[in-house]
């Protein structure tokens, strides 16, 4: 019977099983250094990124890394501020997005929710309406919708004056070949003013648009209007 068992592998591999073994890894070699999506499960972006929205990851926006890990082959940009970026969080390892608002070198500061790069403040204006309709009606309430501008570009932020939150902190210079990272969600995100500075290796691609959205408590009806809607 086991003699038997291992004529019908042994064919099996011939046949099929090495092919699909080589297509596998291709398929997770691509995944892994090439392009990605990436789900969210939580609010720590809002109003950009909703829960239930797949955001596409280039991994090749920066460098070339080998499959699987976080060697670096090749390296032809750095992540820029205001990008937003899939990355091991230095406290547990776990993949999370975020967008930068500290390059090395910078020194970063808030007071009173406003952020300052290297002494200078951050401006705020109306967040176009479109984009908070894109959050649930009674999920608005309790929370303020600005748009920032850093590096001469606007971005949504929200906040929520009612949660407690770090909104105030001295200014922290950041190390070299790291990186300050922020939820655009100010008053509900574990970020770099909480696990620290980020290192450019860990972060693995930007993330640039969303691909599919669904709402995770609607029986994952789908947003239509966020498919395949670039990320600001």
């Amino acid at each position: 019977m086991l003699n038997k068992w291992k004529k019908r592998l042994s064919i099996f591999w011939r046949g099929w099983g090495c092919s699909i073994v080589i297509a596998l890894l291709i398929a997770t070699s691509f995944k892994s250094a090439i392009a990605d999506w990436n789900d969210v499960p939580t609010g720590s972006m809002k109003p950009t990124i909703l829960e239930g929205d797949r955001i596409f990851v280039n991994k090749l926006a920066y460098d070339l890394k080998v499959p699987y890990t976080t060697w670096h082959l090749a390296r032809w940009d750095d992540p820029k501020r205001g990008d937003i970026v899939v990355f091991f969080s230095p406290a547990d390892g776990k993949r999370l997005v975020k967008r930068i608002v500290g390059l090395p070198g910078d020194a970063i500061a808030m007071l009173s929710s406003q952020l300052w790069i290297n002494g200078k403040a951050a401006e705020y204006e109306t967040l176009d309406q479109k984009i908070v309709n894109q959050i649930a009606p009674h999920k608005q309430l309790n929370h303020l919708f600005f748009g920032e501008i850093i590096a001469g570009q606007t971005h949504p932020v929200m906040i929520t004056p009612a949660r407690p939150s770090l909104r105030s902190f001295a200014p922290v210079i950041v190390p070299e070949r790291h990186y300050f990272l922020m939820g655009d969600n100010r008053d509900n995100s574990a970020d770099s003013r909480f696990f620290g500075f980020v290192e450019r290796k860990q972060i693995v691609g930007r993330a640039t648009a969303v691909v599919i959205s669904l709402k995770p408590d609607e029986h994952y009806l789908p947003r239509w209007e966020r498919f395949f809607q670039k990320l600001l």
